[in-house]
């Protein structure tokens, strides 16, 4: 009796450290199965949530926010999700100033589909948006071609560095108001799959991370690579932000976090229909 043949997943990514990080026993075969191979793509997350709508990919990671516009095509893993647990994105400017002056500001964001976006527009309803790519965003911000940068990705560690300041941590916000953390990014495979390819695709990606926490120095040097020129102490410090307990397996908070987030944004008329968040394990 022949076993049935392996299915080609493609795995769509961003081309960052966490990411990198929770990917790595599938990217190098540390972790594989006889049922399901994987080819990796990278490209930017709010890309990867244009493309979720038009269901380009098998398995994709997208933000929490476009979950409502993929949601008939995809749903949510288990494994995989980026977390800020009382930190988050962070809007920064050249000069210090509170909160409550964002109003009317011309502030660049990576993109109206990621979560960070919904979380400034739920803080901060009053802002006009100018969609940059997110790692341009802090070289804006510095020349002044907008008041301030929506930043995620590694420069949420860097922008001191860059001469800039903190004016708001979307995370701390979000997490002092709810109690919750802000849900940013989460894995997401496709409903048409085969149930039992979905269950493989789950263990496998919940078995990668795994394989990457218990074999940190190596999974890190790997992830080093995506880290855009960031000292390897300062990435290690953002892989351990986002690649934690909430990402081999969310739990109960996760889901409720997430459906609290979706829900302010449909109220808010942020979000164009009022979701049930669905997981996968």
């Amino acid at each position: 009796m022949t076993s049935a043949a392996s299915v080609e997943i493609v795995s769509a990514h961003s081309p960052d450290s966490d990411d990198a990080f929770m990917f790595y026993g599938l990217a190098t075969r540390k972790v594989r199965s006889a049922r399901v191979s994987f080819r990796h793509v990278l490209q930017d997350i709010e890309t990867l949530n244009r493309r979720a709508m038009e269901g380009v990919y098998e398995l994709t990671a997208i933000s929490y926010h476009a979950y409502p516009y993929v949601a008939d095509k995809y749903v949510l893993m288990a494994s995989g999700s980026s977390i800020g647990d009382g930190y988050g994105p962070l809007i920064v400017a050249t000069h210090p100033m509170e909160p409550e002056e964002l109003k009317g500001k011309r502030i660049a964001v990576p993109g109206t589909m990621t979560s960070a976006y919904l979380a400034a527009k739920l803080f901060q309803p009053d802002f006009e948006a100018v969609v940059t790519p997110f790692d341009k965003i802090t070289a804006a911000v510095r020349e002044h071609a907008v008041d301030a940068g929506l930043i995620i990705h590694e420069a949420q560690l860097t922008f001191d560095s860059e001469g800039l300041h903190r004016i708001l941590d979307l995370g701390r916000w979000f997490k002092s108001c709810w109690a919750l953390p802000l849900p940013l990014g989460a894995n997401a495979l496709l409903r048409s799959l085969d149930p039992e390819i979905k269950s493989e695709c789950c263990r496998l990606m919940r078995e990668s991370i795994q394989y990457a926490l218990d074999n940190r120095a190596e999974a890190l040097e790997y992830a080093l690579q995506f880290a855009r020129d960031m000292e390897p102490r300062l990435a290690e410090k953002f892989v351990g932000m986002y690649v934690n307990h909430y990402t081999l397996d969310m739990g109960d908070i996760v889901p409720k976090a997430a459906q609290k987030l979706l829900d302010l944004g449909f109220e808010a008329g942020l979000v164009p229909n009022r979701v049930t968040v669905e997981f996968v394990r």
